[in-house]
């Protein structure tokens, strides 16, 4: 009589299913790698649209005075006031009862003030606001200028100021009001706007 063949024992028919399926489950797992990995990797030209910077001030100070020298170590602006408030996005500096001094290379001194002003990183433009007011100290040659309006606008490089606001403007005892103005010292030029008044101090006497 034929002996029936005992089944192997459970253990060893697990070994043998998972022996004959590892192939399988290793190809899936490589494919499911595949997938996240194809997923997580950018794309070019799929970047995200960067998200511009807010106008606020990264860092402030009180009380401040902030020196300025060129390359051969002579001070050139000192600016100091209540509040400096400086914004990295535009690379500006508000100020609050601004005060600044300027030095040419010839020596020249300029004097700026106003409740507010603006500028730029190297001081160089500067936006006076409120009771705004450039002065151009006097040399043994030169008399000195005067420059008063609710803005002023100075190029301290250049030494250019402007305002489209009144203004008005003294040189020496001459006084002159307008609408607004330009001047360029380097050129030795005003130019005023609009409506204008002058008020032209006397004629200097003769010595005898």
């Amino acid at each position: 009589m034929a002996q029936r063949a005992l089944a192997p024992p459970w253990p060893g028919r697990l070994l043998d299913a998972v022996s004959a399926y590892l192939p399988v489950l290793l190809m899936g797992l490589l494919a499911l790698g595949t997938w996240w990995l194809i997923k997580s990797t950018p794309v070019p030209g799929d970047e995200r649209t960067p998200v511009a910077p807010r106008h606020e001030p990264d860092y402030a100070m009180t009380n401040f005075l902030v020196q300025r020298f060129s390359a051969d170590g002579a001070m050139r602006v000192q600016i100091e006031g209540d509040m400096l408030r400086h914004y990295p996005d535009t690379d500006t500096l508000e100020i609050d009862n601004a005060r600044i001094r300027a030095i040419a290379p010839d020596a020249r001194v300029t004097i700026a003030s106003a409740k507010r002003a603006l500028s730029n990183g190297d001081a160089s433009e500067v936006q006076l606001l409120g009771g705004a007011q450039v002065v151009r100290e006097a040399v043994a040659s030169d008399d000195s200028i005067e420059f008063r309006s609710e803005f002023l606008h100075a190029f301290l490089a250049t030494e250019r100021v402007r305002s489209h606001l009144p203004v008005t403007v003294k040189r020496g005892a001459t006084e002159v009001r307008a609408d607004g103005m330009e001047y360029d010292n380097l050129a030795r030029v005003v130019e005023l706007k609009g409506h204008m008044v002058a008020v032209f101090a006397p004629p200097r006497a003769l010595a005898k």
